[in-house]
């Protein structure tokens, strides 16, 4: 369950974290059904008549009008906070309605974000609390047991480094030692600091510099071994961790976990890493083990994320125990530099990361230094590593270096055309190496097992993305099939991905209502929904892995369970109705009616799953639940960039599709706005700024190929 597995597959340089699974990328399972071979329902030709369409009851720019009679479809900015205030007003207005795929998977990311604030605030923050409590005082005994020998000051080390934590999670921690205090708290100072590249003073040999002096990472280093520089700035508390003091800490703490390399190059470093796992074999937490404890935290955070791209408890003890004959081997052993070399030398034939999130000097062997222990690290996940090889040193040149990705990259490299066509007009695929890493990627990506899709709820959400942004050939109609759609499914596709980059921030690894009685005769218009069952399916088959997994570890709630019983029922008939309208089938009255009411449904699941203020004067308000908007970054440049995908205001899509009598109507649905940008790493953004940077108008401009669907 935690050491990794690794596959060659025959590309120099590619290597895949296999995962137990049991279906096939792009193959549906959760239930049978087959696609027309080509589209039965009511075609409308394009262009299209603009002027005959009923429902167009809004004034459209001629831009806009432009789009709609050309494609069929058009986007248009709107200033609206969520996907059911969009659809509530659409209900009350009597207009038909569109239910897109965005609204959908936003109700994913919704139910996501509640069940992983629940497991942490019940399960993990507590879990992680006692056993860094515990695992502090057994270091601070194991220092007292090394005083006077060759060990001291590894072991010294050690309990500043558990301290730290510490001192991060815990509202009223006690005084630190003296023996540790510059250590820790020139640590916690560039921690709560949180704004640049600085050495570790905790990591870096001692002598080289004064505990706590900050040295320029920019500047050229004679051995990067011997220095450890941190990127303090990814200690920003963001996501969903920014709204009490309890997450921010927890965030900080776990941060640290994640991140702190005891690099196997360093024998110091590597002395520290056996000293950690020795303190993990041989501490009591209560009634428990401390790697019981440990094993609480990672089993169910791997379920959600994936495994971890370093080395852990299990990969070092598999090293050290032959060696020193016990996984807790006694100090005087493990001062015996015989063994030490022993170990070394076998700890080195361990995988590296595929991953990197350190400092690396471009001269030195990437996977040399980086390889090494992390106590809870972060995890392995395909899109950061499809990141890893197409920036520099695999991409560019040292003149021309691609320091930082874009969100397409992982679309093209799983074969998406589209994206790579986009990727092209923005001269990406013009830098040195780009093409042949992507040939070398899209050979990977196919040859990725079929096993891997269910093993997480990260790599099942990233399938759905992917078969929603799949080409829409002949069984869908004609405006699925333009090249703007392709584009529209895309966007679609970036706005979920970045709230699943959101929500995972912490976990996966970063490369550096109701309506009004309108009267007898009234007659509610035709409504429809986006008619791709396949991604509707395939979000049929998250939701039943989401709870698969969580029953399997005991950590299925009651309200997770009636929002999955929920989103599971609506999605379902989503997807049913999605196969009608390609195959020409026909619905009732009552289903259109309640396609008509999805704004409530919406409604209801952006409530049930967001937070209640408990305390105050907003006491009994619901947290974030009327504004989508929202931000994460994805990748680092060390020079001092960091790539920032974002979600903004809902946008109206509006669709030519059949009417009641055989005609052409406008329907209307809300889409995500999605935003890419560089931003300055020493302010990482919270969603608390971009949403007042919204409100000021502040954003940056939307990506230059959106405007091929949306239009002022």
């Amino acid at each position: 369950m935690y050491s990794k597995t690794l596959l060659i597959n025959g590309l120099s340089g590619f290597l895949f974290v296999l995962l137990i699974t049991s279906s096939a990328f792009g193959q549906d399972t959760y239930s049978s059904y087959e696609l027309p071979d080509v589209y039965e329902g009511q075609e409308i030709s394009l262009p299209c008549d603009v002027d005959g369409m009923q429902y167009l009851e809004i004034e459209l720019s001629d831009a806009q009008l432009e789009l709609l009679r050309d494609n069929g479809f058009v986007v248009r900015p709107l200033n609206c906070y969520e996907f059911s205030h969009l659809y509530e007003d659409l209900r009350y207005s009597g207009w038909p309605v569109y239910i897109t795929t965005d609204s959908v998977l936003h109700v994913y990311h919704l139910l996501f974000n509640k069940l992983l604030r629940e497991l942490e605030e019940d399960k993990l923050i507590p879990a992680v609390t006692d056993l860094t409590v515990a695992l502090t005082a057994a270091a601070q005994r194991q220092y007292a047991e090394s005083r006077g020998t060759e060990l001291e000051e590894s072991c010294r080390r050690v309990w500043a480094y558990f301290a730290i934590a510490e001192q991060l999670l815990l509202a009223e921690p006690p005084p630190v030692p003296d023996e540790i205090a510059v250590l820790v708290n020139a640590e916690l100072d560039l921690i709560r600091q949180h704004d640049a590249i600085y050495m570790s003073p905790l990591l870096s040999l001692p002598g080289l510099f004064d505990e706590g002096e900050k040295v320029d990472p920019t500047a050229p280093l004679d051995d990067s071994t011997l220095y450890y520089a941190e990127d303090y700035s990814q200690y920003t508390p963001r996501g969903h961790y920014t709204r009490t003091p309890t997450r921010s800490r927890y965030f900080q703490a776990m941060m640290w976990y994640g991140r702190v390399n005891y690099r196997l190059i360093n024998p110091h470093e590597a002395m520290q890493a056996l000293l950690v796992t020795r303190l993990l074999d041989t501490t009591a937490v209560g009634d428990k083990s401390a790697l019981a404890v440990w094993a609480s935290i990672y089993e169910p955070t791997a379920f959600l994320v994936g495994n971890s791209d370093d080395l852990g408890y299990f990969d070092i003890v598999s090293v050290a125990e032959p060696i020193y004959g016990s996984a807790a081997p006694a100090l005087d052993q493990l001062a015996n530099p015989a063994l030490l070399d022993e170990f070394l030398a076998a700890a080195r034939l361990l995988p590296p990361p595929q991953i990197n999130s350190m400092w690396v000097n471009i001269w030195e062997d990437e996977e040399e230094v980086t390889r090494g222990f992390r106590f809870m690290g972060q995890r392995f996940v395909l899109d950061a590593f499809i990141f890893e090889n197409l920036i520099w040193r695999k991409v560019g040149t040292p003149e021309s270096p691609r320091m930082l990705p874009r969100a397409l990259d992982v679309f093209a490299a799983f074969g998406n055309d589209e994206a790579l066509a986009i990727l092209a007009e923005l001269g990406e695929t013009d830098y040195e190496h780009y093409a042949t890493q992507m040939v070398k990627l899209r050979t990977a990506v196919a040859a990725q097992p079929s096993e891997y899709w269910d093993e997480t709820l990260y790599a099942k959400w990233l399938q759905m993305l992917l078969i929603l942004a799949e080409e829409k050939a002949a069984a869908y109609p004609a405006y699925m099939q333009t090249p703007a759609w392709a584009r529209k499914d895309l966007h679609s596709s970036l706005g979920s991905w970045t709230e699943l980059k959101h929500d995972t921030i912490l976990y996966a690894k970063q490369v550096m209502a109701e309506m009004g009685d309108g009267g007898e005769e009234y007659v509610p218009p035709l409504n429809h929904v986006e008619p791709v069952p396949r991604t509707f399916n395939a979000l049929l088959e998250l939701a039943a892995l989401t709870r698969s997994g969580l029953e399997a570890q005991d950590l299925l709630t009651p309200d997770i369970e009636d929002i999955l019983n929920s989103l599971t029922e609506e999605v379902g008939f989503f997807r049913d109705i999605a196969l009608r309208e390609l195959t020409g089938g026909e619905f009732t009255t009552d289903e259109n009616d309640r396609l008509l009411y999805a704004g409530g449904w919406l409604e209801w699941m952006t409530m049930s799953s967001a937070d209640v203020i408990e305390e105050g004067e907003n006491a009994g308000f619901y947290v974030d639940a009327d504004e989508a908007a929202l931000v994460t970054d994805v990748a680092t440049d060390p020079s001092g960039f960091v790539l920032e995908e974002a979600t903004g205001r809902i946008f109206e899509i509006l669709v030519a599709t059949p009417a009641w009598d055989g005609g052409v109507q406008i329907s209307y649905g809300g889409v995500f706005s999605y935003y890419e940008f560089p931003w300055p790493l020493a302010d990482r953004l919270t969603d608390e700024k971009w949403r007042e940077m919204l409100c000021n108008d502040e954003q940056p401009a939307r990506p230059e190929w959106t405007s091929e669907f949306i239009a002022e």
